[in-house]
């Protein structure tokens, strides 16, 4: 049977003085005697006392933590945004805690409440939806929001994204230079922003086309439920099935879990990338060029993401009153790699 948590109170009866003077060699050691100081420490390590540092904390109106909810916890992309912000935030001297919505809305509202119920001092997040009430209730309350990947047109918070637009249109663009003109698109689900405007990006980038004799391209959409691997695999695999004749010779993946699913799937039913298919993905994580055929991919600013939307973050706690709500967008890159070129 485990032992009760030794108490402030079993320190001050061990050390033979009072609750206040455990609390002065806890808090300002400064103001104790050294004598009295060395007696209340080895009380200390005796009982293996633990403070309740929440419970300190929250007596003095704050809780020193920042909260960070993203989409998938499992996805690299977000593991590195998560890297840069802990960098600027345990700089600051505050604490990162880590939720994972799962894409879930009803997730994603349990872990702001935990926020708001443990009165962080902030929230980055990368919602599901941006419109949820349990952010409206943290802005509400007075702790500050930043989203995360993804831009509002709201005056009540800042946001931090990348031009997805842009990083769509360039994907496909490079598949259109390499001469491909039966493009297929990869993922889902429409509830995602990114999603949307990723593939918002590449229907530009078709319907823009024209190469002056009258060529055409053509653009098929094949849904995911989600931006996994195995969404990836099984799309490969329908992919890979299709008549030779009708089937997309070039194919965005609207992120790179999705790219290395298809690599995956295509290559297993024999085909050859980019032989046969070529194969962009999003986001260039680290895995995309670690891959087999490594990945051309659209880069974002994953950790840059991450620590401009800590320092935004930071600003305004420090100064509630005069902060000024920025949006910053970063405008993405390709980088081109084997699965397009066939060149490392």
């Amino acid at each position: 049977m485990s032992q009760p948590r030794a108490s402030i109170r079993d320190v001050a009866s061990l050390a033979r003085v009072s609750v206040g003077t455990v609390s002065n060699v806890l808090n300002h050691p400064e103001r104790v005697s050294p004598a009295t100081r060395e007696r209340v420490e080895a009380a200390v390590a005796r009982l293996g006392f633990v403070r309740n540092e929440s419970a300190r904390q929250l007596r003095a109106g704050h809780s020193g933590m920042i909260g960070l909810v993203v989409l998938d916890a499992g996805n690299p992309f977000f593991t590195d945004v998560a890297f840069g912000a802990e960098q600027v935030i345990t700089d600051a001297g505050y604490s990162l805690m880590l939720a994972n919505s799962g894409e879930d809305p009803g997730r994603e509202e349990r872990h702001l409440d935990l926020f708001e119920r443990i009165r962080a001092e902030g929230v980055l997040v990368s919602p599901v939806d941006a419109t949820s009430g349990a952010l409206s209730s943290l802005r509400e309350r007075g702790i500050p929001v930043v989203l995360v990947d993804r831009g509002t047109d709201l005056t009540s918070e800042c946001s931090v994204a990348v031009d997805d637009v842009a990083g769509g249109r360039t994907a496909v663009d490079h598949l259109l230079g390499l001469g491909h003109r039966r493009i297929a698109v990869v993922g889902g689900p429409d509830s995602l922003r990114q999603v949307v405007e990723r593939r918002a990006g590449a229907q530009q980038a078709v319907a823009g086309y024209a190469d002056g004799n009258g060529r055409w391209a053509r653009l098929d959409v094949f849904a995911t439920s989600a931006l996994t691997i195995a969404e990836g695999r099984r799309v490969g695999g329908e992919l890979a099935a299709l008549d030779p004749a009708g089937r997309p010779t070039g194919v965005f993946a609207l992120n790179d879990l999705l790219a290395l699913g298809l690599l995956q799937g295509l290559t297993q039913a024999g085909l050859r990338v980019p032989e046969d298919v070529a194969i962009v993905g999003y986001d260039d994580i680290a895995f995309a060029a670690a891959a087999t055929i490594p990945l051309s991919s659209v880069r974002q600013p994953r950790e840059d993401l991450g620590r401009r939307a800590a320092e935004l973050l930071l600003q305004e706690v420090g100064s509630p009153g005069g902060h000024e709500h920025q949006r910053v967008v970063f405008t993405p890159e390709l980088v081109a790699r084997a699965s397009t070129t066939g060149h490392p």
